[in-house]
């Protein structure tokens, strides 16, 4: 049931950050369960491949380098459906940044 909510809630996080910020367009709540499951999945299968695979990177940056992972998952989703649109990479950085805040926020709301 909490998977479902939180689900539910980061549809809801993605519709507050196209409200917010231009650079992120989702054409409506659909849309947005579908760009939150996507990136969820995308978070959990692709991103720890990417992470291992950038570790010198990673390092080199002190850990900078991860935001640039999170925006090409967050810019990746938009690729892979039509509802949801990022205006590019820089759009998906700040919209990655907001995401991942709001997920913080939801994840300490459902404890």
């Amino acid at each position: 049931m909490i998977l479902i909510l939180k689900w539910l809630l980061s549809a809801g996080a993605l519709l507050l950050i196209a409200y917010l910020y231009g650079g992120v367009q989702v054409a409506s709540f659909g849309s947005a369960l579908w760009a939150a499951l996507v990136i969820g999945l995308l978070n959990a299968v692709l991103r720890p491949v990417l992470v291992v695979l950038t570790i010198p990177v990673t390092v080199i940056t002190l850990g900078l380098f991860l935001f640039v992972i999170n925006a090409l998952m967050f810019w990746a989703a938009s690729g892979l459906l039509s509802g949801f649109h990022v205006n590019g990479f820089g759009a998906a950085l700040l919209g990655s940044l907001m995401y991942s805040a709001l997920g913080v926020l939801i994840n300490q709301a459902l404890g």
